[in-house]
């Protein structure tokens, strides 16, 4: 597996209910507990794509 695989690839995640919670949370700057959501965690990865560097090529 590469770190260099296509972004187009697209994985189905199927829940078996309804924004079912991810179980995990962050706590924001005023000390409330906010819970992760996936829109969260894909604006996120969205952000990591975006700042991708390939790497030069080996000769």
């Amino acid at each position: 597996m590469s770190l260099q695989n296509s972004s187009d690839d697209k994985i189905q995640v199927i829940r078996t209910q309804p924004d079912q919670s991810l179980g995990c949370s962050i706590i924001d700057e005023n000390g409330r507990e906010v819970p992760i959501t996936e829109e969260m965690i894909q604006q996120a990865c969205s952000e990591l794509e975006k700042r991708l560097v390939k790497p030069a090529e080996q000769q």
